[in-house]
């Protein structure tokens, strides 16, 4: 993987983190007010298998 490939995944991850709080402003407020509701155990679970999923896509297509 070259650099330029790395700054183009950074960059798509910028945009889809944007969509969001872009389209609905209101809802992703109202997603993070439950998101703070969670315990820790539950937003590391959550990270964790965000971690997972991402690592099964870059070794399906790759």
């Amino acid at each position: 993987m070259d650099s330029d490939t790395f700054w183009a995944a950074c960059a798509l991850v910028l945009v889809f983190e944007g969509l969001m709080p872009f389209i609905s402003p209101v809802g992703w407020r109202r997603m993070f007010t439950q998101i703070m509701q969670l315990s820790d155990g539950q937003i590391r679970f959550f990270g964790l298998m965000s971690i997972v999923g991402g690592l099964l896509l870059l070794w399906l297509f790759s």
